[in-house]
């Protein structure tokens, strides 16, 4: 076998397209099989790279084999009616003879669209997880908005969170007056929508004094502080809250055409915080402390803060109040009773 018969044998068995390519014009000399399954031999032969390969940097090859360096690109052809995307590389080859360029085709499509199929598959999944963490934050967001961010965080980590007893805590139990027979209590969106005004800024009077909403309920609002980590000034933060909570009141009715009037009970002592529910969680707090802050509400006159003897003792330095006597309080025996003012000693004093 003569070499010339050898070197075609050995160039159709290449498993890539080959063609061998002068190296003054690029013209195309010869090809192989595969190569040719791709640009038909009548076609491509004595024709110049740039012909076939028509978006190629040409200069940029120029550059790479004058300095000994092989050409690497990639580029799209149609292959009947077909778009597939080839990887060549561009060398230069000695031979005893002469000199010439060998291009090597490879045909990777499949690659590119796996490629293609990873990438969507990634920003898929990168998408999905954006869109989780939303769902994550949004989920963490309305937990917060029932529960203290402690017993939540209690929740997150070990799946449950036992009843706790808070010795030394203070609750604030707000109702309106008459809500019943008001005008807008026939008009359920206008309701809401009031309602939702007064408890936001309600809301945001908590969060001033380190305070949590525990719930509404209808047109009521409890508010606690003390838990679920301790305060020393519990009994003042709980007090100062009502007293804005009536300020704001008062200020809203001197703009506004609808007048909302409320009775506010507060009181220190035990209570329990534990969440109740399963499925549909709820935080809530119960004993003695709350049960005596409902009943100082429901005592309350229109627009006024009622308290017991016990919480009076922790905050006389602090506040007026006025005595209300002693008045018989269902589960507790009988209570002296003060009305909490709008003032500060240290301001009356002035």
């Amino acid at each position: 076998m003569n070499m010339d018969k050898f070197n075609e044998l050995l160039l159709e068995s290449a498993g890539v397209g080959l063609a061998i390519l002068d190296p003054q014009n690029q013209e195309i000399l010869t090809a192989n099989k595969r190569f040719c399954d791709w640009f038909p031999e009548e076609v491509v032969k004595g024709r110049a790279l740039g012909d076939v390969f028509c978006n190629l940097d040409f200069s940029r090859l120029k550059e790479r084999i004058a300095a000994g360096r092989a050409f690497c690109a990639e580029a799209e052809i149609k292959v009947k009616r077909r778009s597939i995307t080839v990887a060549l590389q561009v060398s230069h080859c000695d031979s005893q003879d002469a000199g010439f360029l060998v291009l090597e085709c490879q045909n990777v499509s499949k690659m590119k669209e796996l490629e293609y199929m990873i990438e969507s598959y990634s920003s898929m999944i990168e998408k999905q997880n954006r869109t989780l963490e939303r769902e994550k934050e949004r989920a963490e967001k309305l937990l917060l908005n029932v529960m203290p961010k402690a017993i939540y965080d209690e929740l997150k980590t070990f799946g449950v969170s036992a009843p706790q007893t808070y010795e030394h805590a203070s609750v604030l139990m707000l109702d309106f007056v008459g809500f019943t027979e008001m005008p807008i209590s026939q008009d359920p969106a206008g309701t809401i929508t009031e309602l939702n005004d007064i408890f936001t800024a309600f809301d945001q009077i908590v969060q001033q004094f380190g305070c949590e909403r525990i719930k509404t309920m209808g047109d009521a609002y409890m508010a606690v502080s003390g838990l679920p980590e301790a305060t020393p000034d519990h009994a003042v933060n709980i007090a100062r809250v009502a007293q804005l909570m009536i300020r704001y009141l008062n200020k809203r009715n001197a703009t506004h055409r609808q007048k909302w009037k409320c009775r506010i009970g507060i009181n220190t002592g035990t209570v329990v915080g534990s969440i109740v529910g399963v499925q549909k969680y709820v935080y809530d707090i119960f004993g003695p402390g709350v049960n005596l802050a409902a009943r100082m509400e429901a005592h309350a006159d229109e627009m006024e803060i009622c308290l017991c003897e016990d919480m009076y003792e922790l905050i006389k330095n602090d506040f007026a109040a006025e005595p209300l006597g002693e008045i018989e309080v269902k589960g507790f025996g009988s209570k002296e009773v003060f009305a909490l003012k709008d003032a500060h000693r240290e301001l009356r004093a002035a």
